[in-house]
């Protein structure tokens, strides 16, 4: 009964209304704004949540970590090329494309390994690091700091919620189904 609960609130968390986080408004710098980047945009708070759920239901002991590393590793880069006037394709439609891509995986428990995770959430961190990195007007360092402490805390978040829904058999799809109709959501607005 009690997964029941939480499996029933967390989906309704993940469905709310998305609060894209790229106003594209005012000077952001530092660690404080750094920090707040990723937990004020639903779009990289499931996205990023969806990567740590995932890991914890698709893979097992060390190999828990390669996704989340390679999320942050990644997503670093794409801050780094986004700072240095780099520009990337349709950042925004990646985002929202990620949300539901890693929803799906979360929903399915898609069983693609360590590696290929890593490597497909790699993919998707490059633009979600790219739009940290356009935030970033005063200063590069605070603000990653800020963003990279923010991201890692939100991948152990989901790896405890992947681990709490890893007996289950309905939990997995209704977090991760949420997820993915928040990411059509997005995809489609």
């Amino acid at each position: 009964m009690k997964r029941l609960a939480f499996c029933t609130g967390a989906a309704a968390l993940f469905a709310a209304a998305p609060a894209l986080a790229h106003t594209g408004q005012g000077d952001v710098s530092g660690l404080a704004a750094g920090f707040l980047h990723p937990l004020l945009g639903l779009d990289h708070l499931l996205a990023m949540a969806a990567v740590g759920i995932w890991s914890a239901l698709a893979l097992s002991g060390r190999r828990v970590w390669a996704a989340p590393l390679g999320f942050v590793a990644a997503m670093v880069v794409g801050a780094g090329l986004a700072f240095a006037g780099v520009g990337l394709p349709l950042v925004e439609a990646a985002i929202a494309f990620s949300v539901l891509a890693l929803g799906l995986m979360v929903a399915l428990r898609l069983p693609l390994g360590a590696a290929a995770g890593a490597g497909l959430v790699a993919a998707f961190a490059l633009f979600h690091g790219h739009a940290h990195g356009l935030e970033a007007a005063g200063g590069l360092t605070g603000y990653l700091a800020g963003f990279v402490t923010a991201t890692a805390l939100i991948h152990l978040g989901g790896i405890a919620v992947g681990r709490v829904l890893a007996d289950s058999r309905l939990g997995p799809r209704l977090v991760g189904g949420a997820i993915a109709l928040t990411g059509l959501g997005l995809v489609a607005g």
